[in-house]
C-alpha cells in the first residue's frame, strides 16, 4: 500500500484485543479506527471509507458473519474475519458470507500483518500512481527508469538492488516483509533454502544502504521494521 497508508477498521467486542491490534497496526504504518460492535461499525462506515475491515465473528448482538453478508450487498471493501473457531465448516461459512480471508484465534500478529498485506495487494483500486521522482536526501530516484541519481551523476545499482528499490519504492511508507521481497525477486524456497533466501535479502539491503544512506548503521530512508521486514521512507 502506498501513500496515503491504508485505513483499517477493527471491529471486536474485546477491548484488550482492539487496543493491541490498534497499536500493532499503527506501528506497522497503517491508519486505524476501531468499533466495539456491529452497530458502531455501521456508524463509522456511513461516514468514512476504509481500505480493509478486520472483523471478529463472535460478537454480542449482530455477529461478524451477519455483518459481512450485509456489507457485501453494498461495499467491496476487503474483509478479514477473526474467530475463536478453527473448524473447516466455520472457515467455509466465513468465506461464503463474502469475507476475503479468515484467521482463527489465537494468532501471531505477524501473520495478521502478512495476511492484510496480501489482501491489499490483490485489490486493484488501492494501486496509486507512482510519482516520477522520489527524494532520498541528496539523492533522487527515478521510479520509471529505476535509476538512482546524486545530482547529475548516476549511482550504479546491481540488478538485484534495482529490483529491491523498485519494490520498496512502490510500497514507500509501508513495511514489506522479507517473504514478499523473496517472492518478488523469484527466490522462494523451503526449509534451509528459505532461510538462505532471507539472509540473502538482508545482505542486499545492507549493500543498498551503503549507497543511499549517509550512515548505513543508522538508516534514515531504508528502515528495518522489527518482526516484519523493511520500509522505504522518502522526503
Amino acid at each position: 500500500m502506498t501513500t496515503p497508508d491504508a485505513h483499517i477498521l477493527i471491529v471486536d467486542d474485546d477491548e484488550r484485543i482492539r487496543s493491541l491490534l490498534g497499536r500493532f497496526l499503527r506501528k506497522s504504518g497503517y491508519m486505524v479506527s476501531m468499533a466495539r460492535d456491529a452497530a458502531q461499525a455501521r456508524r463509522l462506515l456511513a461516514g468514512l471509507e476504509f481500505d480493509l475491515i478486520v472483523l471478529d465473528v463472535m460478537m454480542p448482538g449482530e455477529d461478524g458473519l451477519s455483518l459481512t453478508r450485509d456489507l457485501r450487498k453494498r461495499l467491496d471493501t476487503p474483509i478479514l474475519l477473526l474467530t475463536a473457531k478453527g473448524e473447516i465448516e466455520d472457515r467455509i461459512s466465513g468465506l461464503e458470507s463474502g469475507a476475503d480471508d479468515y484467521l482463527p484465534k489465537p494468532f501471531e500478529p505477524r501473520e495478521l500483518l502478512l495476511r492484510i498485506a496480501a489482501i491489499l495487494r490483490r485489490v486493484p483500486a488501492l494501486e496509486v500512481a507512482q510519482p516520477k521522482f522520489l527524494t532520498l536526501g541528496a539523492l533522487r530516484y527515478d521510479t520509471e527508469k529505476g535509476e538512482l541519481w546524486n545530482g547529475d551523476a548516476p549511482l550504479r545499482l546491481t540488478g538485484t538492488e534495482q529490483a529491491l528499490l523498485r519494490r520498496l519504492a512502490a510500497s514507500r511508507g509501508h513495511a514489506v516483509s522479507r517473504a514478499e521481497l523473496i517472492d518478488d525477486l523469484g527466490r522462494g524456497g523451503q526449509g534451509e533454502e528459505a532461510e538462505n533466501s532471507e539472509r540473502a535479502i538482508d545482505v542486499q539491503i545492507t549493500r543498498l544502504r551503503r549507497k543511499i544512506e549517509a550512515d548505513p548503521r543508522e538508516p534514515r530512508f531504508l528502515q528495518t521494521v522489527r518482526g516484519t521486514g523493511y520500509m522505504l521512507v522518502v522526503d
